[in-house]
């Protein structure tokens, strides 16, 4: 495993990652690593992230960054035209903010799911190599809430985890592929009748 070094991002292996997964659990290795933590799929990230925003012409109005991680995503969608993002992470913030000079909102998965983004509006929402972490029992409640703030879901992911269902308010709507990373376009169920 990579040695912590509090002045440079640690460079992290799929396999480091796994065996830190499997010796600290998921929270535990964002609690520990999380302030120099980099993805170290970010190329294949923004790759993915620019194909799915010109085969899906997703909407960049106002993005929701979700588990922003060290801001890849959010510094991806800046070169592609969006000037609204808001990162939502509860263990990366300080490299968010270190890379993109914006705060990020200490939010857990649970919080939103309990309804701690209510009354908000995303016309995009991306969730990038985390959301396949999440516990099948919490999904639904998280996905609800989702649906109720965003009119467009992008999730992007090493495995074909997480598969949402219809009645949690999401139905996939298509899905391209980059080496081993999948986008998946999700709109509203509420919107069936609308496509």
């Amino acid at each position: 495993m990579p040695r912590l070094n509090n002045q440079s991002p640690i460079s992290w292996e799929d396999a480091a990652i796994r065996a830190a997964y499997e010796q600290y659990g998921v929270e535990g290795f964002y609690q520990r690593f999380g302030n120099t933590y980099r993805n170290p799929h970010e190329r294949v990230v923004r790759a993915a992230l620019k194909a799915a925003v010109a085969r899906w012409e997703l909407p960049l109005d106002h993005v929701l960054d979700l588990a922003c991680g060290s801001g890849e995503v959010t510094l991806a969608l800046r070169e592609l035209g969006s000037a609204a993002i808001d990162g939502i992470d509860p263990y990366t913030h300080q490299a968010y903010a270190e890379r993109t000079g914006q705060v990020a909102e200490q939010i857990t998965f649970e919080q939103v799911a309990a309804g701690a983004l209510a009354g908000r509006s995303y016309s995009t929402i991306v969730c990038s190599f985390a959301m396949h972490l999440v516990a099948l029992s919490r999904l639904p409640a998280l996905m609800t809430q989702l649906s109720l703030i965003g009119t467009t879901l992008l999730i992007l992911t090493p495995h074909k985890r997480p598969l949402l269902r219809p009645e949690w308010g999401w139905r996939c709507a298509d899905e391209l592929q980059i080496e081993r990373v999948r986008a998946r376009y999700y709109r509203p169920t509420y919107a069936l009748d609308k496509d």
